[in-house]
């Protein structure tokens, strides 16, 4: 067992032991619960250097060969990504254990993550699987569930007209059809810059920031930096002493919280103080900052960077970035080139909290740009409402009362850890709707507008499969 990890083992033991003692409560087989812990927890630390020799020790394998683990991990990918056979079972039964399980799950996968020497990209999946397990109680991953309780992949609605300027924006405006943002500074079309339009006002673009659901602290945070740059500008103009503020800013919190919209504000709030020449922003991930050599990722880097020159510079789940010497050589470049360009480029780097940290604690070049950390919480279930609302009237939909009170109870329902999907699982429950109101209208030859538009409380409930239904064929 590896020296730094021996706690870890044994957690994972517990974990297990709560597990079968949850599954039996369930009416399981207490060692088919404990198995099924066993094959998640390989799967979880398959790719952590060390972690088969504490799965072995912590499963009270006997010593020897390593091929238990592997097999094991093997088997069980598949979850890592969908829920278990076991917690699927307990769903379609409706089972009230269901949630219970689910959590004894989780914590599971919380101690399979510390096996051996994780990356921090694998305590991030590790997260992602969490929230897998955790939805799939509810019967429901990512607002509906799939045949087994596993998720159902859902379409993005894009309101009449527009285009959906990032990911991350899910109707986060309470302002109807202009829930999706405009483009402050340059767009991007294949990675080529349009002609930028001319910069907005600081004021549009605060109240903007003003208007979007929910973000309170985020919004303070914002408009506290906005201060400081603003004043160390004048202090510049007006030829007094100013201190070098930090223009890098870390955003961490759950997806769908609305931080590439307002690293999209952030951008063009810098075009209006003057900090950059053209505010627009440039969102990249580990794979396209590195290359397949050494040598290669630095080109790669430096290529990005001159895109975001005169903007900001997005990169999402930055912490991809530590795992390995491709990932590093990127990092020095990025700090090069930061320092190269200070007047003309602001780095964002986004993604969940814990990661995050030790993310910018591999690298004191990163410590020392990025003292500003940004949290980004949970929407509350009213403010997923608002967003839920915004997004069907963008879309030319119109929920009842009813539909809203169904939602909200959809909403109180939700697990809220890490992984959360926020405003894309109220996206994905506007989605899964509309496809319901489809199919609801199947038998309806010409229906009226009311019809078209009303959303009613049925769509946002869970139905059989459409295929199979006898009320007609799809």
């Amino acid at each position: 067992m590896s020296g730094g990890t021996r706690s870890g083992g044994a957690a994972l033991t517990d974990a297990l032991d709560a597990l079968a003692a949850t599954g039996s409560a369930a009416g399981l087989a207490a060692a088919a619960a404990r198995g099924e812990g066993e094959r998640l927890a390989a799967a979880v630390a398959e790719s952590s250097p060390g972690a088969p020799a504490d799965w072995l020790d912590a499963t009270h394998r006997p010593p020897g060969g390593l091929q238990p683990f592997f097999d094991a991990a093997v088997g069980a990918r598949r979850w890592r990504s969908a829920p278990t056979d076991l917690l699927a079972a307990l769903v379609a039964d409706a089972s009230p254990h269901a949630t219970a399980y689910a959590e004894a799950l989780a914590a599971v996968v919380d101690a399979a993550a510390e096996l051996g020497d994780p990356s921090i990209s694998a305590i991030a999946a590790a997260e992602g699987t969490k929230a897998v397990h955790r939805g799939a109680a509810r019967g429901r991953e990512a607002g509906t569930a799939g045949p087994g309780g596993g998720p159902r992949t859902a379409r993005p609605v894009r309101a009449p007209g527009t285009v959906s300027q990032d990911t991350d924006s899910y109707g986060a405006s309470a302002a109807g059809p202009d829930a999706l943002p405009a483009t402050s500074g340059t767009a991007e079309v294949d990675g080529t810059a349009t002609s930028e339009p001319p910069a907005r006002p600081l004021s549009e673009l605060l109240a903007e920031l003003e208007a979007l659901v929910g973000l309170r602290s985020v919004k303070t945070e914002i408009r506290q930096q906005t201060e400081l740059l603003r004043v160390e500008r004048l202090r510049q103009e007006a030829g007094l002493n100013a201190p070098t503020l930090t223009r890098h800013l870390v955003f961490v919190g759950n997806p769908g919280t609305g931080k590439t919209t307002v690293g999209r504000l952030v951008a063009g709030i810098y075009r209006a103080l003057g900090l950059l020449e053209k505010g627009h922003l440039v969102e990249v991930d580990r794979s396209e900052l590195v290359a397949g050599y050494l040598g290669q990722t630095a080109e790669k880097t430096t290529a990005v960077v001159q895109r975001a020159l005169g903007g900001v510079l997005f990169i999402d789940e930055a912490y991809a970035l530590a795992e390995d010497q491709y990932g590093r050589e990127a990092v020095d470049t990025l700090v090069k080139d930061m320092e190269d360009h200070r007047d003309d480029l602001v780095v964002i780097v986004a993604g969940y909290p814990g990661p995050m940290a030790r993310f910018v604690g591999t690298n004191p070049g990163l410590e020392s740009r990025f003292s500003r950390t940004i949290t980004f919480e949970d929407y509350s279930a009213d403010e997923l409402r608002q967003i839920f609302a915004s997004m069907a009237r963008a879309a030319d939909f119109a929920p009842e009362q009813a539909t809203l009170d169904r939602f909200d109870r959809l909403a109180a329902e939700q697990a809220r850890g890490e992984g959360f999907g926020n405003g894309r699982w109220a996206r994905n429950v506007l989605d899964a709707a509309i496809a319901r109101h489809a199919w609801r209208l199947r038998d309806v030859d010409r229906p009226t507008l009311d019809q078209l538009r009303t959303l009613v409380p049925e769509d946002l409930e869970d139905v059989v499969d459409i295929g199979t239904d006898s009320g007609g064929t799809p």
